[in-house]
């Protein structure tokens, strides 16, 4: 049996449930999950490898209009992404149906000739009359539509059988036993910043960007010691993050700490600082500084 490989983009609106499925494909979290919209920044590549082929999943951010540097950053990295795979996969949220955005995607992608499936996620929320309405509404596009639940895991394994069909004979890409080529910085400081976006709730937007000055593992001791600084826009934001005798910060480091642990199979030292970067989402080197760099 000839080996087989492909890469496939994971598309769809802020909070459809993009990187919760990312995960759950791979069976591990490569992505940041949170009931904030606009959590995915940067092309976060998932790796999923079996005996006789292997998908590389590409999450992207979701798709809104750009309202600072950041947010066309954000645009052309979903844009770009589409173009560069052998399939597209774009996921609809069963609840709030099909918006005005993604009609406009959705339209553009139909007319491409790169292979797109539609799931339609979080049909554990929702009732049948409403699923098959939005349903009936994806069906214009002409593509194959699988219900799913990225959080029950419901339907995934159908989905990943209907995937392998636009894999291609090919080379396995990455060795059997990686699940994401983002560097282990890149990791970890997604994960303090799904925390903060976790414990801060409303109380601060999206201005927070997260930077992992040092990851240096002591193999002898298994045990990897994180140095990372979060950087918001404001000084009233800096102390909302602290907390009131840091409460709040060491609530937000013990969380991450606890997935980097079972991530990167040891113990973690982690420390972390908070550093006010006024308006940093419209400059290109503290963007650059925290790794968010067009393709």
């Amino acid at each position: 049996m000839n080996f087989k490989s492909g890469f496939i983009a994971l598309m769809g609106s802020p909070n459809v449930g993009k990187s919760t499925l990312l995960n759950t494909l791979v069976g591990t979290k490569v992505a940041i999950v949170s009931k904030k919209p606009q959590t995915t920044r940067n092309r976060i590549t998932g790796v999923l490898t079996r005996s006789d082929y292997q998908m590389i999943f590409m999450d992207t951010p979701g798709l809104q209009t750009p309202k600072n540097k950041l947010g066309e950053f954000m645009l052309k990295t979903a844009e770009q992404t589409a173009r560069d795979v052998d399939a597209v996969l774009f996921i609809a949220d069963a609840r709030v149906g099909v918006r005005e955005r993604d009609q406009e995607v959705l339209e553009r992608l139909s007319k491409r000739d790169i292979p797109l499936v539609i799931a339609l996620n979080k049909i554990d929320a929702t009732d049948a009359e409403r699923i098959a309405e939005v349903e009936e509404t994806l069906r214009q596009y002409g593509s194959e539509i699988f219900r799913i639940s990225a959080k029950e895991t419901l339907g995934v394994k159908e989905l990943v059988e209907h995937l392998k069909k636009y894999l291609v004979e090919g080379p396995m890409y990455y060795p059997a036993d990686m699940i994401s080529d983002q560097p282990e910085q890149v990791i970890a400081a997604e994960l303090i910043r799904e925390k903060a976006l976790k414990s801060l709730g409303k109380e601060i937007p999206h201005g927070i960007g997260v930077e992992v000055e040092k990851l240096e593992r002591e193999e002898d001791r298994d045990l990897t010691n994180i140095d990372a600084v979060i950087y918001c826009e404001k000084e009233s934001h800096k102390g909302i993050i602290i907390g009131a005798g840091g409460r709040m910060l060491k609530k937000i480091a013990s969380a991450a700490r606890e997935d980097m642990q079972m991530l990167f199979g040891g113990k973690v030292f982690l420390q972390v600082w908070v550093k006010v970067k006024p308006d940093w989402r419209n400059k290109t080197s503290i963007l650059h500084t925290l790794g968010y760099r067009e393709n």
